[in-house]
């Protein structure tokens, strides 16, 4: 394994100073008597894939990395370097495998149940480009992560109404519901002896267990992610001005906003147990005649509970993301301590409810839907702010090719704010169903949960006309390209299944750029469906029962058979979830299904939620950048960055992340790219024109290839400037029509894979290796 770069008088590794008269020279120059060298840095995509299928050859030696990232080459390879003159006309192949950064054990399927708070972070990168309001940009991330701390707070507020409030106050309490669970005799009055743990309190301080388990997990989690997949430190860097924020110093290394959102929502996620906890036995003691000692105790742990939810509150807002430097050195005390404190204050609120109060019994619901009900209006009002500022953003530097016109962001974190909704309210109704068979023992979840998850059912029947809607367009499109293909081929005997499959192929990759039309359409669902829920629940909640079916029995019948295969719904999806799960990181064919939206999710840095899935490019680019930096200083050659798919996106933060010097000696080949076709339309603000653009004039020179039949990769649409247009025509997909001497048998459509099967891969990457080396003749043009 390669040794880091030693810091010299100069400054660290790789930064140049005012004392460095020769920055280009420090970037490296072939040592004295030998050849330059060119090498060929292959970066993979989504899926994953072996080191050997990378540099078709089995017997691959791994030359620096370990056992989760690694860079590879061909055994005949490992000592290119010393043999320069064996590789005058070819470059040394070296594949960089990074699938064991996203896939691996079957655990990790686990990180799924973690998806709302994975969609709430893509929002913060989804701001529209506008770069002149720091102020606005800075308020766009703050409201963002505020919707991050209301998930986290939801969340665990729908484990403590299913342990707390449904099985202690509820079940527990009735002897109905007991009996049918033998594992709650021992809470039960009714039991034999009428224990210790009888007492509402204490049943509500044991139930408090689980959903302080859930929070500790998700701290321990979000811990043990940041120490295995992001504490790679990147290069020390000069940032350039005018560049993407991708390419400043900090940019991949976060690590004290991290630990600071984690203290933070692990305090929220511990405050809301302890106030789920202290506000019914608060309530009793309240009431004319109760102990006045107890009375103010649980006046004094309230306005503890309050100011803790103000400095979670405060820590949350107080800080973002610092790029321009690595956000190495963490907060002091009383930040890194927020978990301990409001774990003590739960600590003393669990001692306090399990106080002997003769005459307390369980009955009716705990204040659930109050709770509820503030949550789902302060997303509310958070997504409409952010929608604003969207907007605002927007309007002073408007791109067409932006998803939703900049209103992605938003949409985004309102899906995110609706998927934990409707999960929490499809878990508290399926566990109700569950504890009370007969649905008449207990009165059940708060209102606004039973129904939110009455609202499953016709989001899937709306985004089933969508889809239906998207296979009518695509049935449309493929008959029109059968013409087209048809005139691609002349003088071949024409196939009609074979012109067939092919336009259906290109028709079925055109659905990619369809995706802001179905996350419009889900989102105006899910306000209008959202909105109805919580009116409806506001109204069940202040007409009584009798009155209230009297007055809405069409809609009362309606929400209540929609709410009851919502809850069975939910529990289907939660077993398709965690199948779909296991799978994705067991079977490939599995994982290109939903690879693409996993790996974007999973690329960007946990800037609004710390309980986000890690994010494997803070390990990947700064091996991309260390590689490439300490390769060209050592030997003075010059590096083809290959990256497909995922890897473009991977090789492109890389490219940005180097020096100047570094840059010119690097050409950047990319083919299945989504740079411009995903992420230029969703993350304007970090790949739009102006970035994109800007990546071209910096590196030494750039060509992307992609097909028509290509559902992910696409064209960059960048002006070749002085050079060649970035973009290649697009290529021939099959590589022949039908049965040719080259071709004996069909031609298979490769569709996003391959590319290195088509002859242009070839003469592209040597016509780059021209350009950087222009002293060496080029390759003759082909017809």
């Amino acid at each position: 394994m390669e040794r880091a770069p030693e810091r010299t008088a100069g400054g660290p590794a790789g930064r140049p100073t005012a004392k460095d008269p020769a920055p280009a020279r420090r970037a490296g120059t072939a040592p004295a008597g030998l050849p330059e060298i060119d090498l060929e840095l292959l970066v993979h995509g989504v899926g994953g894939t072996t080191p050997g299928k990378m540099l078709d050859d089995p017997r691959t030696v791994r030359i620096t990395g370990d056992g989760t990232a690694a860079v590879f080459r061909r055994a005949e390879d490992v000592d290119a370097e010393s043999r320069p003159g064996d590789y005058r006309d070819r470059p040394v192949p070296e594949a960089y495998v990074w699938c064991n950064l996203t896939s691996g054990n079957a655990s990790r399927a686990l990180w799924l149940l973690l998806l709302p708070f994975m969609v709430v972070n893509l929002a913060h990168w989804m701001r529209p480009a506008a770069q002149d309001r720091p102020r606005t940009v800075r308020f766009y991330g703050l409201l963002v992560r505020l919707a991050g701390l209301t998930l986290t707070v939801l969340f665990v507020a729908a484990a403590c109404e299913v342990a707390l409030d449904l099985t202690a106050w509820q079940c527990a309490g009735v002897t109905a519901c007991a009996r049918r669970h033998s594992w709650l005799g021992f809470l039960s009055p009714a039991g034999s002896h009428g224990g210790w743990w009888s007492v509402p309190g204490r049943r509500l301080a044991l139930a408090a267990l689980a959903p302080t388990a859930l929070t500790v997990l998700l701290w321990y989690l979000s811990h043990r992610t940041w120490s295995a997949y992001e504490s790679t430190r990147p290069m020390t860097l000069d940032a350039e001005p005018g560049h993407t924020s991708l390419g400043s110093p900090g940019f991949w290394y976060g690590r004290r906003l991290v630990a600071r959102l984690r203290a933070a929502h692990t305090a929220a996620g511990l405050l809301t147990v302890a106030a789920a906890v202290l506000a019914p036995a608060a309530a009793f003691d309240r009431r004319p005649g109760g102990a006045a000692v107890l009375d103010a105790l649980g006046r004094l742990l309230t306005g503890a509970l309050v100011a803790g939810a103000v400095a979670v509150v405060w820590v949350v807002c107080r800080r973002g993301r610092t790029e321009d430097l690595p956000d190495q050195e963490l907060d002091r005390h009383l930040v890194r301590r927020l978990p301990l404190v409001a774990l003590t204050l739960l600590v003393l609120v669990t001692l306090y409810a399990a106080w002997s109060r003769p005459g307390w019994r369980s009955a009716g619901r705990l204040a659930g839907d109050t709770t509820f009900g503030g949550l789902a209006l302060a997303q509310g009002a958070l997504v409409v702010a952010l929608g604003l500022v969207a907007l605002d953003l927007y309007r002073r530097l408007p791109d067409p090719r932006a998803a939703m016109r900049g209103l992605g962001g938003p949409a985004v974190a309102l899906l995110a704010c609706a998927l934990g909704g409707v999960m929490s309210g499809g878990v508290a109704q399926r566990v109700a169903d569950w504890l009370d068979g007969t649905g008449a023992s207990i009165p059940g979840p708060p209102v606004l949960l039973t129904w939110q998850a009455s609202v499953i059912p016709p989001v899937l029947v709306v985004l089933l006309a969508a889809v239906a809607w998207l296979s009518w367009r695509t049935s449309r499109l493929s008959r029109a390209d059968r013409t087209a293909v048809d005139r691609e081929h002349p003088g071949e005997p024409e196939d009609i299944a074979r012109t067939r499959r092919i336009a259906r192929v290109r028709a079925m990759a055109v659905l990619t750029d369809r995706t802001p039309f179905v996350v419009t359409v889900l989102c105006a669902t899910t306000l209008v469906l959202g909105a109805g829920a919580l009116a409806g629940a506001l109204a069940t909640g202040k007409t009584p029962d009798g009155a209230a079916d009297r007055t809405y029995a069409p809609v009362h019948g309606a929400a209540e058979a929609s709410q009851a295969l919502g809850s069975w719904l939910v529990g289907l999806g939660f077993i398709l979830f965690v199948t779909w799960g296991r799978r994705a990181y067991k079977d490939a064919a599995a994982r290109r299904t939903i690879g693409i939206l996993w790996d974007v999710g999973t690329f960007w840095p946990r800037a609004a939620h710390p309980f986000a899935p890690p994010c494997y490019a803070e390990r990947a680019v700064p091996d991309l950048t260390w590689r490439m930096d300490t390769w060209t200083r050592r030997t003075g050659g010059r590096l083809v960055l290959s990256g497909h798919s995922q890897g473009s996106v991977l090789a492109a933060a890389a490219a940005w992340q180097l020096t100047p010097p570094v840059r010119a000696r690097v050409a950047l080949l990319t083919y299945g790219s989504p740079l411009e076709r995903l992420y230029g339309r969703w993350f304007p603000a970090h790949f739009g024109p102006a970035q994109l653009g800007a990546l071209h004039r910096d590196v030494a020179c750039w060509r992307n290839l992609y097909r028509p039949t290509d559902p992910i990769g696409g064209p960059v649409r960048i002006a070749g400037g002085d050079g060649p247009e970035v973009d290649h025509p697009p290529l021939k997909d099959p590589l022949a029509y039908g049965r040719t001497p080259g071709h004996p048998l069909p031609a298979p459509i490769l569709g996003h894979s391959d590319y290195q099967a088509d002859p242009a891969f070839a003469e592209e990457r040597e016509r780059l290796l021209a350009r950087l080396r222009p002293d060496l003749p080029g390759p003759r043009p082909t017809a």
